[in-house]
């Protein structure tokens, strides 16, 4: 009898021993697969840095595309002006100052609407107030002093307004 239980003691041991072997490839692999893991999430992030930091220099570019004929307008501009009256600066200034406007439509901007509008935190950044007679214009943008512009989800710079403020 003793034999017999010397040998089912000696079974338990390697059933144990192969448990506990099991369960130490188990959490090797657990380590392994962790490992992975993160190496693959730090390249995504590296990856995806890397792309970000390329798209900004593109839309930079872009923009950068855009504005170019502006500048070279502005140029011709300047070299009218040596040889020609003040009219025509003043018409090709104009021309450049359109077409400025037209770019910047062409990416989405767009000129916030102040004078005569009801004074919008949100759009107009008061510079002051102004004692006006007309109740009618109470509360309401009577000069722009800087034009403000957004997108169609933001604003790039609120346009500074002075309000009319009425007394009576």
């Amino acid at each position: 009898m003793e034999g017999e239980q010397e040998l089912e003691n000696e079974q338990e041991q390697q059933e144990e021993k192969s448990e506990n072997e099991l369960l130490e490839d188990k959490i090797k692999q657990f380590e392994h697969d962790l490992a992975v893991a993160r190496a693959d999430f730090y390249n995504f992030r590296q990856r995806t840095t890397k792309e970000r930091a390329e798209t900004r220099k593109r839309a930079q570019e872009d923009v950068i595309t855009e504005i170019l004929p502006v500048l070279d307008n502005l140029d011709r501009a300047l070299e009218v002006a040596n040889s020609e009256d003040a009219k025509s600066i003043i018409k090709g200034v104009e021309m450049v100052q359109r077409q400025f406007v037209s770019v910047l439509e062409n990416l989405g901007v767009s000129v916030i609407k102040a004078k005569g509008e009801k004074f919008d935190p949100a759009l107009h950044d008061a510079a002051g107030t102004e004692k006006i007679d007309d109740e009618e214009l109470d509360g309401k943008v009577i000069t722009e002093r800087l034009k403000g512009y957004k997108t169609k989800d933001r604003v790039l710079r609120p346009a500074q307004v002075i309000v009319g403020k009425c007394d009576q």
